[in-house]
């Protein structure tokens, strides 16, 4: 926004964990230009060995909007939509170009390569595999998508060897 003259641009719209179709269905029967970039990665459950389409981003969507007031009280009150990311001065736009650039990359069918980057002394857990639960800090990488974590306990430290695609970067708020 300039001024008092109100712009349409793309935002960022945080959504609960695995709400994302919900919030792109609810904005869409809204008749609000919204965006949900999807990829097809293969099913990392035992009992499938499937392919399956989920978000680039997951638990975020993108809306277009101007942001006037109702427009933007009628984004927040979809079910699963938590807040516009932003700084303390308001809800931050994105490129346009951006946004162009993701519909392209999603949009010709290729494999399109995600992940987090752990930085040494980032607290994780794994989530699959006969580690699942355990949490510890990121150590380092391993080479064929490994990571080693070191584990405390006893007042010691244990370091196993997990494959990266295992591990999730703990919320600021559980480390």
């Amino acid at each position: 926004m300039v001024g008092d003259i109100l712009t349409r641009a793309w935002y960022a719209l945080h959504t609960k964990s695995r709400f994302e179709n919900v919030v792109n269905e609810g904005l869409t029967k809204r008749n609000l230009d919204v965006f949900l970039p999807k990829i097809t990665v293969k099913s990392r459950r035992k009992d499938r060995h499937k392919m399956i389409r989920v978000p680039l981003f997951p638990g975020y969507v993108f809306v277009r909007t101007d942001l006037n007031p109702y427009e933007h009280v009628e984004i927040l009150k979809i079910t699963g939509a938590v807040r516009l990311i932003g700084s303390t001065r308001g809800p931050v736009s994105i490129a346009d170009a951006t946004i162009d650039s993701l519909k392209i990359m999603v949009g010709t069918g290729e494999e399109v390569i995600t992940g987090t980057q752990f930085k040494k002394g980032d607290r994780v857990i794994v989530v699959n595999g006969p580690f699942a639960g355990v949490t510890g800090v990121f150590s380092s990488y391993r080479g064929d998508g490994r990571v080693i974590v070191n584990i405390k306990a006893l007042g010691q430290f244990a370091a196993v060897n997990v494959h990266a695609d295992d591990v999730e970067k703990l919320p600021e708020i559980l480390s």
